[in-house]
């Protein structure tokens, strides 16, 4: 199973993500994935990389569909596919709901339509449909479109619509009874491979004086205050209501859901994502870059990555 690594923050500086870059370049990492950034915007600091001699694997988890037009949204991923000599993941997701009215005045009526025809029209884009004026000549390495999914209705959209389906904070079991199921279902209706699962994992080591608890509510708060993701937790089992965030982290850290322990311990709780069906893991360590700072992060990251590796050999 690859490994990966997702920026752990919105970066406010360039320089920030070159450390990670080279994580990948160096084979420590399988892809560099980040999320929607409200900072430096995400497509762009992958391109600044390239620029700067850091060609690596990339992928978004997510980019947020409210914020791009699908023609806008086409056109990033293939560039970002050209310039760094690598087929690149968009990966696309609706937002909540209340963030989706503030853009648009209303929330999607039906998401996984509205995600559904998303994926559809980037897809028509990127093979040459004509929609304003996209050219067919550019060559580039390919474009993977991912579904960010929590919850069962999504996981079959991804199936029928996309190549890899990409989740956050999703409990091993919950991924193994709901949500490959549901994947594998969307698949069957469209009469299709079943896309790939990448699944973004937080994790960080145990060190003197470190709290695990707080970490991970360093972490998750702010989706653990989302009622979307404490649905999904609740539905995966684990305790947690989005009035309480705290409580919400004390379930992951004791669930095995936030990856906690020295290297090997948190290496071989990875590897229960591949038992349960998992292609990809990205490894997240916001909570120690939020708590700690960026070394701090950086180093746990080297260990964990380095004692994945003497794991599989």
């Amino acid at each position: 199973m690859p490994t990966s690594v997702v920026l752990p923050v919105m970066p406010t500086d360039p320089a920030q993500l070159v450390p990670y870059a080279e994580l990948v370049r160096d084979g420590r990492a399988a892809r560099l994935w980040q999320g929607q950034s409200l900072r430096l915007e995400t497509h762009q600091a992958f391109a600044y990389l390239a620029g700067l001699g850091h060609r690596v694997p990339v992928g978004t988890a997510v980019a947020l569909m409210p914020l791009r037009h699908e023609l806008d949204a086409a056109l990033q991923a293939r560039s970002l596919a050209r310039l760094t000599g690598h087929r690149t993941v968009l990966g696309l997701g609706p937002g909540a709901a209340d963030f989706v009215a503030e853009l648009r005045g209303a929330p999607y009526p039906r998401p996984g339509e509205a995600a559904a025809g998303y994926l559809r029209t980037v897809r028509a884009l990127l093979a040459g449909a004509s929609h304003g004026g996209l050219p067919e000549e550019l060559d580039h390495p390919g474009v993977e479109l991912g579904l960010g999914v929590l919850r069962p209705a999504l996981a079959r959209v991804a199936g029928r619509e996309a190549d890899a389906a990409i989740t956050w904070m999703t409990p091993p079991g919950y991924l193994r009874d709901t949500l490959g199921p549901a994947l594998a279902r969307g698949a069957g209706e469209a009469e299709r491979a079943v896309p790939r699962l990448v699944t973004v994992v937080h994790a960080a080591l145990d060190r003197p004086g470190r709290n695990p608890y707080r970490l991970a509510y360093d972490a998750a708060h702010v989706h653990l205050a989302s009622p979307h993701y404490s649905d999904m937790l609740r539905r995966a089992g684990l305790r947690v209501h989005p009035s309480s965030p705290s409580l919400g982290a004390r379930a992951l850290v004791d669930s095995g859901t936030f990856v906690h322990g020295d290297a090997e311990a948190v290496a071989a709780g990875l590897a229960e994502y591949a038992r349960a069906g998992v292609d990809e893991v990205v490894v997240n360590v916001a909570g120690v870059a939020i708590a700690e700072g960026a070394e701090a992060a950086l180093a746990d990251l080297r260990e964990i990555l380095d004692a994945v590796q003497r794991t599989a050999r």
